[in-house]
Formats: structure tokens, sequence, C-alpha cells
């Protein structure tokens, strides 16, 4: 057996990471620059912090195949709640508002997820990192401003429910690059003439890499 030789970060790495929960893209991206040295580390495509699963991070010379990663197809799994909406469309922040359920059922769910496969156009969250004039979204929503966010279009390429559990829903999503499963979840809450809130997300692909190949922090020290 040979002896596995040190990767040269400075030289260029593709590195899959499942992202911890809490933690933002950019707190894995300094970690990781910190344990490797690179001089350059970047990330071919934002988690927000609460959410988890693949980051593909890109060091050294391989920094410049971020934009060819990013523009992959991305997969996720989550689950949201029926009959609430945050400002954040998630549990970043707290329920602002409650709406009736009792009228929603499995299959009314499995009718109302076929209007959004395919490319629709959806409105970025407020408290998002989407840029506006040349600031974060979530930076003015913070402080009370109007942000500005425009809808885009985006392809839906699958949007299966996997498991109902009124209120609480499991799903599916396979999509292109640019897609809020926040704001999915949201417009979805929207269509059943309640609201909804998305509890859990992960990301389990971008393009043909997957999160069963990544490793956590704990992995990499000791590598």
């Amino acid at each position: 057996m040979t002896e596995q030789q040190p990767i040269d970060f400075n030289e260029g790495a593709v590195l899959l990471f499942n992202k911890p929960l809490g933690w933002t893209s950019f707190d894995l991206v300094k970690k990781v620059r910190n344990l490797s040295k690179a001089k350059k580390v970047g990330h071919a495509g934002t988690l927000d912090p609460l959410a988890t699963g693949l980051m593909i991070l890109c060091t050294g010379k391989m920094t410049k195949q971020i934009d060819t990663f990013q523009g992959q197809e991305k997969e996720y799994t989550g689950t949201f709640t029926l009959g609430e909406t945050t400002a954040s469309y998630d549990r970043e922040q707290p329920v602002d508002a409650t709406f009736p359920t009792d009228h929603i059922t499995a299959s009314l769910i499995e009718e109302a997820v076929k209007t959004f496969r395919g490319k629709i156009f959806q409105t970025p969250p407020a408290h998002s990192a989407v840029k506006v004039n040349g600031k974060r979204a979530y930076e003015m929503a913070r402080s009370g401003k109007e942000t500005g966010v425009k809808p885009r279009e985006v392809d839906i390429k699958v949007f299966e429910i996997t498991q109902v559990m009124l209120p609480k829903v499991e799903f599916r999503v396979v999509c292109s690059k640019g897609t809020y499963i926040r704001s999915l979840v949201h417009d979805l809450g929207k269509h059943l003439k309640s609201g909804a809130t998305l509890d859990v997300l992960c990301r389990t692909r971008i393009g043909d890499f997957r999160i069963e190949n990544a490793l956590d922090l704990a992995d990499f020290l000791r590598k």
C-alpha cells in the first residue's frame, strides 16, 4: 500500500463538505482556509445557516472552476410546516402569522405541487444574500427597509412530496442554480390558501457530486 500524498491546496483542490447546521457558508470557507493554509478558497453555492448538506469548496487554481460547479443542478430534501409563516420563510425568524389548514389534504398538496414544476418565476426572500444596488437584501430587511428584490426565472426539474404528516410535509427538489427553496415553500403555502415555513433543508447533490462523498470538519482534520 502506498502512502497517500498530502494535498497541495495552493496548487488546487476540490473539496466536498457537509456544512454543519448554524454555520454560514463563509464560516466554512474561513475554517478550511485556516486549516489548509491555502491563499485562495471559495465555495460553489451558498447554503443558508439553517440548511445543512453539500458544499463544494475550491482552493488555489481550482477556484477558476467555481462558476462551472455553481451552474450545475442541485438536489435538496427537507421538511416544511403548513399553517404559518415567518419573515425569512424559515426558522431564522419567529412566526409572524398563522393560517387555517383544515381544508388541506395530501391530494390537494400533490395537485398544488404540479404548478411549481418546470420554469417558474420566484422572488428570493427579503432575508437572503441577494444583492440589490450593491447591498445584501438581508441587511436592508433587518433594518426595516424595503429590499426591492425582483422575481427571477428558475427551473424546478423535480418537486415531489415524500411524506405528509400534517401540518408537517417532507419533500425532494431538483432545481437550477439560483433557486430558493424557502421561496418555493412559501409560494406553495400561499397557493394552498394558507402559509408554509421551511423547517429543515439539506442539499444532497450538486451535479454529479453527492453528499455521501462529503467530509465533515472532523474528517478534514484527520487528512
